[in-house]
């Protein structure tokens, strides 16, 4: 993909999101959507082949930034802690995105809810990865499944940084992260 193409894509992204965090994707329009890019209507429909499609991709072009993050924070020193940060720092950055994950998961029969499924998979199989080695090394209280403890961390982290967003945004991400990671590590220990 061309740096050109890249570009356009992410400013679709940016106010695709913009626009359907504040009014939800159905009540938007292409039209819409162009404006606030600054792109041309036949822009969208070029990289598109409707609203639809671009939703759908919008919603893989998050995954994959959110999944990238997340990845990054694998090797790290305290790789559990990194992961928690990059997932606060992703929905800082994309609160609109939580708000769009969050609406289209819990509709049910949601429009997206089949692409919105296979997308929370992939990024739960990376948190999964990180709290099986958890377990491998015996860091997991007895008897909390790996499965179990995956959902529960990309859950919390979501509606922890919705929250975040909408109630405490005078917060800083260190100050959630810090809070979060007391909250792990303190069940890490009851044991």
């Amino acid at each position: 993909m061309s740096a050109r193409t890249t570009a356009t894509k992410q400013k679709l992204f940016d106010a695709a999101l913009k626009l359907v965090g504040e009014r939800g994707a159905a009540s938007v329009t292409v039209d819409e959507i162009a404006a606030e890019a600054g792109v041309a209507k036949g822009t969208i429909y070029y990289n598109f082949a409707s609203k639809d499609a671009l939703v759908e991709a919008l919603l893989h072009h998050g995954v994959e930034i959110l999944a990238g993050r997340l990845r990054s924070a694998e090797g790290s020193e305290d790789s559990l802690e990194a992961l928690v940060d990059e997932m606060l720092g992703f929905w800082a950055e994309y609160p609109a995105f939580g708000q769009l994950l969050v609406s289209e998961l819990w509709r049910t029969p949601g429009q997206w809810h089949g692409t919105l499924s296979l997308l929370r998979d992939d990024i739960v199989s990376i948190v999964r990865g990180q709290m099986k080695r958890l377990s491998d090394a015996g860091r997991l209280p007895e008897g909390v499944e790996v499965g179990t403890a995956s959902a529960a961390l990309f859950g919390t982290l979501l509606v922890i940084a919705l929250d975040w967003q909408v109630f405490q945004p005078e917060r800083s991400r260190a100050e959630v992260r810090d809070s979060v990671m007391l909250l792990v590590r303190g069940m890490r220990s009851a044991r």
